[in-house]
């Protein structure tokens, strides 16, 4: 019996060691939870905040664009030179025929009175002067190959080394790799600025200069 009363209190102690030593691995193991969801969610929260700065906005602006208002924009079909407030222009009085804008990569200047009608059908235009890098103007020759109703031609007066234009909305970005390129065609290739959407897109005037009977009258 002496044996027996001498070793419960020993065996008292050693539970209540267990037991705080327990308490202490389950507050050790709260503490690196706690620590480990923090990261997780300020990752989650940096991540979105990118995705939100880089995609395309459906009702915001896109980061440095412009916009004119498109009812102060003729669309009077006139067989004489324009003279446009912006170059390259979003918007204004135009050519009865326009440039082909189905994925059409002219190598040459446009005149800008057939690429204003393109834009009107709802095309994105790409425009480059001397500033822009032959890999990023080959970069974006490749896009607007592959993508309907855009077109792209050089144009040494404007100011930025790379332009995107469509009716009424304007960027200017320095590289090709610009996630506001993939978001400018998303929004503005047949987008809602579009005073003419589903119009065609060829039988217009062609890199050669040759113009097709369609052109007229739209």
């Amino acid at each position: 019996m002496a044996a027996n009363r001498s070793t419960t209190p020993d065996r008292r102690t050693r539970i209540e060691e267990m037991r705080r030593a327990e308490q202490s691995r389950e507050r050790r193991n709260r503490l690196i939870t706690l620590g480990v969801s923090g990261i997780v969610v300020l990752g989650l929260v940096g991540f979105g905040t990118y995705v939100l700065t880089q995609r395309p906005d459906k009702d915001g602006p896109i980061a440095g664009e412009k916009s004119w208002d498109p009812k102060k924009l003729g669309r009077t079909h006139v067989e004489t030179p324009v003279k446009y407030e912006m170059t390259p222009p979003v918007g204004g009085d135009h050519s009865q025929i326009w440039a082909n804008c189905d994925g059409d990569v002219y190598k040459k200047p446009l005149a800008q009175v057939n690429a204003v009608h393109s834009l009107e059908h709802g095309a994105v235009w790409v425009t480059y002067n001397k500033k822009a890098s032959p890999d990023d103007v080959k970069k974006l020759e490749d896009k607007v190959g592959k993508t309907k109703y855009t077109l792209i031609s050089p144009l040494d007066e404007q100011a930025g080394a790379l332009m995107l234009s469509a009716w009424g909305k304007q960027v200017t970005v320095d590289s090709a790799a610009d996630p506001r390129v993939d978001a400018f065609f998303t929004k503005y290739v047949q987008g809602p600025q579009t005073p003419e959407p589903g119009a065609a897109c060829t039988g217009g005037i062609g890199a050669d200069g040759a113009g097709g009977g369609a052109g007229m009258g739209q």
